[in-house]
C-alpha cells in the first residue's frame, strides 16, 4: 500500500493532467452536436474493425449453434413456399393473344420464358413479386443488453447500401433500426431501446398499437395505445402494421403474454413476449424501403408528418 501511495504521489502531475484532459474532451464532445457526431462515427468505424476480428475468432467455436440457427431459418423460409392460398404463387403458364390465323379467336396458354412481373387473377392484374423491401444480410459483431438504451453493431455499411433509419429484422422478428453508419459498419438501436417504437397491430383483428420497450425485461415489451374496448386473447400474434414504411406489413414481433385494465387509463396495459432472443442475436437483415422517400414527400405535403418532413 505504501508503494502505491508513493507511485501516485510521484506521478500526481501526470495523473491530474490526464484526468483533466479526459474530462475536457468529454465535455467538448457531449456539448457540441457536430463534434459528437464526428466522434461517434469515427469510433464506430475503428471499433468495428476490432470487433469483426474478434468475431472471426469466436465464430469457429460456435459453428454448431450457428448451424442450428441457419437450419431453423431455412425451415421457416421453406414454409413460405407453400402458402395456404394461391395469391402469392407464380403462374406456370400465361395467356397469350389468339393467333391471327385462328378464326375462333381462342386464347392460348404457354410457359413463360421468364418469371412474369404480373399475374392476372380474377381479371385484376397483380404483381408476382414485391421488390419494395429488399433485404441486406448482416452479421452482428457486437451486442449490448444491460442498458436502458441498447445497441448492436453490424458488419455492413454504406458500401452495402445501408443507410441511417432503415429497419433491421432477424429470423424471428423485428430487431431494431439503424442509428449510425460508416462505409463498412452500422450501429443499430435495438428494439431494447427506450426511444425505439414500432408501429404494430394484432394479427387476429387488425387492432393497431405501438410496441415500446420498458427498460427492464429483455424478453418483453409493451403494446401501447390499444383501447380498453378491444377484446384481447392471451397468445395473440403481434406483427408490424406497415404504417411507418420502415418495416413491411406483417413481420412478426411477438405474442401477447398478459394484459391488464388499469382504472385510470383508457388503454390496455399489454405485455408482449418478443420473438427475437437478443441474448443470442447473430444474423439479421437490413430492410431497404424503396418507396419510403416518395411516401414521406407526399405525406409531408399533406401535413401528416412531424415538423421537418421526415418519419421517425
Amino acid at each position: 500500500m505504501r508503494n502505491l501511495f508513493l507511485f501516485l504521489f510521484r506521478f500526481r502531475g501526470v495523473l491530474v493532467f490526464s484526468l483533466l484532459e479526459v474530462a475536457s474532451l468529454y465535455l467538448f464532445v457531449t456539448n457540441n452536436s457536430y463534434q459528437r457526431a464526428a466522434f461517434f462515427n469515427s469510433a464506430n468505424s475503428y471499433a468495428g474493425v476490432v470487433l469483426e476480428r474478434r468475431t472471426q475468432i469466436t465464430d469457429y467455436f460456435h459453428l454448431a449453434d450457428l448451424n442450428k440457427q441457419l437450419a431453423a431459418e431455412n425451415a421457416a423460409l421453406r414454409q413460405q413456399l407453400y402458402p395456404p392460398d394461391t395469391m402469392r404463387r407464380e403462374a406456370d403458364s400465361v395467356a397469350v393473344p389468339p393467333a391471327r390465323t385462328d378464326s375462333l379467336r381462342r386464347v392460348r396458354y404457354q410457359r413463360p420464358a421468364a418469371k412474369p412481373d404480373t399475374l392476372l387473377i380474377g381479371l385484376q392484374r397483380l404483381p408476382a413479386r414485391d421488390p419494395s423491401y429488399p433485404l441486406i444480410p448482416a452479421r452482428v459483431i457486437n451486442n449490448r443488453l444491460s442498458n436502458v438504451d441498447n445497441f448492436f453493431t453490424l458488419n455492413v455499411g454504406t458500401a452495402n447500401g445501408v443507410q441511417r433509419g432503415l429497419g433491421v429484422v432477424a429470423a424471428n422478428g423485428v430487431a431494431g433500426r439503424v442509428q449510425a453508419v460508416t462505409e463498412h459498419y452500422a450501429t443499430v438501436a435495438s428494439l431494447l431501446h427506450s426511444k425505439t417504437t414500432i408501429a404494430s397491430k394484432i394479427k387476429r383483428d387488425g387492432t393497431f398499437g405501438t410496441i415500446k420497450w420498458q427498460g427492464d425485461d429483455p424478453t418483453h415489451a409493451l403494446l401501447d395505445n390499444v383501447l380498453r374496448e378491444t377484446k384481447l386473447v392471451r397468445g395473440d400474434t403481434v406483427v408490424t402494421s406497415g404504417y411507418n414504411a420502415v418495416f413491411p406489413e406483417g413481420i412478426f414481433i411477438g405474442t401477447i403474454d398478459s394484459f391488464v385494465k388499469e382504472p385510470d387509463k383508457n388503454f390496455w396495459t399489454i405485455r408482449v413476449r418478443l420473438g427475437v432472443n437478443f441474448a443470442n442475436l447473430q444474423y439479421v437483415y437490413v430492410v431497404t424501403s424503396r418507396p419510403k422517400a416518395e411516401r414521406d414527400t407526399v405525406e409531408a405535403r399533406a401535413g401528416m408528418l412531424p415538423e421537418g418532413g421526415k418519419r421517425k
